[in-house]
């Protein structure tokens, strides 16, 4: 028995060192939990171009914002982290006017399931909605959590990479950073 305590003391005591030793690094780096890493000019390349149609059936391209600040968002109507965070994206893109573009990309979700889901936050007239039914965009930027977003430059660089979600403060951090 003593030696089961002895050895489940010692494995936590490997995954304490480990946890301080990571988050010294993100701290040394200037991370935040979630965020890619960014310092300076580095660039996490190019954003991926993408051709989808909005709530209205319209196509909108990439090219449609060329020049622009852009945060581009993927989202679900099944992700319980999506709900704050588009209210949050609504109050950032008003705070920075004609600064920034929020565009919010569903993943493969129906017209109906998205904008029922938009109407019920009441952001459906606030941000660039488009749909996504391929999922491809998510796929395109090599996505694995929910929700994810990319902060774009003018010049259609990928400043940051957040996987997972935001508060409001972070979004706006994040958005002064990359203007």
């Amino acid at each position: 028995m003593n030696k089961l305590i002895l050895a489940v003391a010692g494995i936590v005591v490997v995954i304490i060192i480990g946890l301080i030793v990571v988050s010294n690094t993100s701290e040394q780096q200037g991370l935040q939990p979630g965020s890619s890493i960014i310092s300076g000019p580095q660039e996490l390349g190019r954003v991926p171009d993408f051709s989808l149609q909005d709530y209205n059936g319209q196509t909108v391209s990439l090219a449609d914002f060329s020049g622009k600040t852009l945060v581009v968002n993927s989202w679900a109507a099944w992700c319980p982290f999506c709900r704050k965070e588009l209210v949050d994206f609504v109050t950032v893109q008003k705070e920075f006017g004609d600064q920034v573009v929020f565009i919010s990309i569903d993943r493969a979700e129906s017209l109906k399931v998205a904008k029922k889901y938009t109407d019920e936050l009441g952001v459906t007239d606030e941000l660039v909605f488009l749909l996504d039914p391929s999922d491809s965009f998510y796929r395109s930027i090599n996505g694995f959590s929910m929700p994810e977003t990319i902060f774009v430059d003018r010049d259609g660089i990928i400043r940051i990479h957040k996987r997972g979600p935001m508060d409001v403060s972070e979004i706006r951090e994040k958005v002064q950073s990359i203007l």
